[in-house]
């Protein structure tokens, strides 16, 4: 089984910055895509970023030139920088991560880290 943990949600006032951190533990043979997500009250989940294996990135157009994702393939780990954050950025972020193996691959989903950029 694999785990997907979280950390470095929190309140911080417009412009400023975090970074979000995701690690996995467990079987793990291989990491394939890994991405954010995030989700407001009352709003679908929404793709936020995502980075392959091999590094190539894709982002929301509303956090293009702002947010950064990256990731530690010796820890299994992917991060988000997040910069110059608007009050609108507020959300449960949510890292997700398809984890491979000699036979399947499989979807795993962080338990999301709150996110709350004041005015």
């Amino acid at each position: 089984q694999v785990q997907l943990v979280e950390s470095g949600g929190g309140l911080v006032q417009a412009g400023g910055s975090l970074r979000l951190s995701c690690a996995a533990s467990g079987s793990i043979f291989s990491i394939n895509v890994m991405g954010w997500y995030r989700q407001a009250p009352g709003k679908q989940r929404e793709l936020v970023a995502t980075i392959t294996s091999g590094g190539s990135t894709n982002y929301a157009a509303s956090v293009k030139g702002r947010f950064t994702i990256s990731r530690d393939n010796a820890k299994n780990a992917v991060y988000l920088q997040m910069n110059s954050l608007k009050p609108d950025d507020t959300a449960v972020y949510y890292c997700k991560a398809n984890i491979g193996s000699p036979t399947a691959a499989i979807l795993y989903w962080g338990q999301g880290t709150q996110v709350t950029v004041s005015s």
